[in-house]
């Protein structure tokens, strides 16, 4: 498992952070120019926020957004275990 482990120097903001875990580069770097990209948006939603408070936000977004795709996921997946039931059909409830 620790070879699957990797470094990587995010600047996200300001900062430079060392980042260990999986993932290629490639992948390390599309999450910190997201992760850019939305702070930046809140910063200039909110210039008042400090730089912790717009982190907190953005975190705070992400974890909701992860929550909400989970039970997408678990609603598909109910679906899929039971094509009878009338969730399967989303035509038939228009």
């Amino acid at each position: 498992m620790a070879d699957d482990k990797r470094r990587y120097k995010a600047t996200i903001g300001k900062k430079t952070y060392t980042i260990v875990g999986p993932g290629s580069d490639e992948f390390m770097a599309t999450v910190t120019a997201v992760l850019n990209t939305q702070l930046d948006q809140i910063k200039s939603l909110a210039p008042q926020l400090t730089e912790t408070d717009a982190a907190i936000l953005l975190a705070f977004n992400t974890i909701s957004d992860s929550i909400k795709l989970k039970e997408e996921v678990k609603a598909l997946q109910a679906r899929l275990a039971d094509p009878d039931s009338s969730a399967a059909h989303p035509q038939d409830q228009e």
